[in-house]
């Protein structure tokens, strides 16, 4: 069993219902959630111009391979009613794989660790709050070193 670790975003709608709806769909797929983040209200990164998101880190412990486990997060953000419209942009649910165990992956579909993971303030600060000393496996930090050196400055706020 590996620990895989998924960042849950939503901007759109009841933005706290398709965040529980995506933890119940991914229980069913993953098994018991090891480890739940708080939810963070963040300023939308990359695209700017939209609503604020609420984000979430969940730990599952899986031997569901990597390419599977993308295809069952895919599956579950569409039937949530995702539609891939434009990158970085509003969304009612994304998640996202951010470390799989230590392994590390460059296909086209899917790069491991996250490649973007280091640089978000919105990933490391929920992803801190529950395994503040797990290793990024390339740039062989801890993650709340990472956090520590993270170059982001859009706010994060844990809600209660």
């Amino acid at each position: 069993m590996k620990p895989l670790f998924l960042l849950l975003g939503s901007n759109l709608g009841d933005r706290e219902a398709y965040l529980r709806q995506a933890e119940m769909r991914l229980s069913g797929v993953f098994g018991k959630i090891a480890q739940k983040s708080k939810l963070y209200e963040t300023a939308a990164w990359g695209v700017t111009d939209q609503p604020p998101f609420l984000n979430q880190v969940l730990a599952f412990s899986t031997n569901i391979p990597p390419l599977e486990a993308l295809k069952h997060t895919q599956q579950i953000e569409l039937d949530l009613g995702r539609i891939r419209k434009e990158r970085w942009g509003a969304r009612v649910l994304d998640i996202d794989l951010l470390f799989y165990g230590d392994e590390t992956l460059i296909l086209p579909e899917l790069i491991l660790p996250h490649p973007q993971l280091h640089l978000r303030r919105f990933t490391l600060m929920p992803l801190a709050e529950i395994a503040p000393d797990y290793e990024h496996p390339v740039l062989h930090k801890t993650v709340a070193e990472l956090l520590q050196d993270c170059p982001d400055e859009l706010e994060v706020k844990a809600l209660n």
